[in-house]
């Protein structure tokens, strides 16, 4: 799919990046061109000592933000796939500073697209989140706009070669900033800070993400939002998975924070499509799509008033589950 292909990753220093690079040069060593587009120097550097242009001739590290579309239009010359994974994405300090988190995850979203607009790009994958569904922080409420941003993009393509879509899924498990390493960094002070001893949260792994990105650009007609079904964890059980000995210190919710997280409201349960492995949210102005993915995928129509919600998901880790998990993508040395 991905051989002789020129692709391009925003943020592609990140813990989705890194991850998505490592898999297309293991799997695709055809790829003509890959492109890590990040406005940190630090972390490129970091990131070109494990994947090396002189070991992988086919890697490119350009420093760019997406805040600049001139720069961006530039870098996307010669591109074929655009993986958009560039933002800001930390609920506090999204809330404290909202202008900035505006400019990136709205306004960046928008020069992405039109960057694509302007030159060959075929094909166009956004990473979002759970907290774009129903939002009440102003992180989530980014990403909705960028969600919209990108499905709708689809209508103004005219007759060009192009399709964007979007793929929402839940907290990855050990990314930079996740509870796990924070947890795990906490147990040796012996209190683990718990904010509500209900909350629950969707999970995912960095490979699972990496290989819906995959199947989407496989997949995508253009317009869809794609929901994985994975697992629930509840946060005390985290806690007992990783510190088991550790006090629990309830703090109470932080600003912009949520109980459960939702990746489908009741809202969109109109125009959602079950597919097997994932969900498909489609645009309501699009008929056609509907119609495609029922018979091409073999999908049923999810039941009118449906949603999708970590609180109320019938798959939730256990705490041994949960140990496997922080074992094989965060901790290997983790014994308890």
């Amino acid at each position: 799919m991905l051989d002789n292909k020129s692709i391009l990753v925003t943020g592609g220093t990140g813990s989705f990046g890194r991850a998505f690079v490592r898999t297309v040069l293991e799997r695709y060593p055809g790829v003509r061109r890959l492109v890590i587009y990040s406005r940190d120097e630090l972390k490129q550097y970091e990131m070109s000592q494990e994947f090396s242009p002189q070991d992988y001739p086919s890697l490119r590290y350009f420093i760019g933000d997406i805040r600049d579309q001139d720069r961006l239009r530039r870098a996307f010359e010669g591109i074929d796939i655009v993986v958009h994974a560039a933002a800001l994405k930390q609920v506090p300090a999204a809330e404290y500073n909202p202008f900035e988190c505006i400019k990136t995850n709205v306004l960046g979203a928008q020069n992405v697209i039109e960057s694509c607009l302007d030159t060959n790009v075929t094909d166009v994958v956004a990473l979002s989140t759970d907290k774009a569904a129903a939002p009440i922080n102003l992180y989530g409420a980014t990403k909705l706009c960028s969600d919209k941003l990108f499905t709708a993009a689809n209508n103004i393509r005219g007759s060009r070669d192009l399709r964007l879509s979007v793929v929402r899924y839940g907290n990855v498990i050990g990314s930079r900033g996740s509870v796990v390493p924070f947890f795990l960094a906490q147990r040796e002070n012996g209190v683990i800070p718990i904010t509500d001893p209900t909350m629950t949260r969707f999970n995912i792994s960095l490979e699972e993400g990496v290989q819906m990105v995959l199947w989407a650009l496989e997949n995508a007609h253009g317009g869809e939002i794609f929901v994985p079904k994975i697992p629930s964890y509840r946060i005390t059980d985290v806690a007992e998975a990783i510190a088991p000995e550790c006090e629990l210190k309830m703090i109470g919710i932080r600003p912009g924070e949520k109980i459960h997280e939702e990746m489908i409201t009741t809202s969109d349960s109109l125009n959602t499509i079950d597919i097997g492995r994932y969900y498909a949210i489609l645009p309501t102005t699009e008929d056609h799509l509907v119609e495609d993915f029922l018979t091409k995928s073999d999908g049923k129509r999810v039941e009118p008033g449906f949603s999708y919600n970590s609180g109320t998901n019938p798959d939730f880790l256990t705490v041994e589950q949960l140990r496997e998990q922080v074992r094989k993508h965060v901790d290997p040395t983790h014994e308890v």
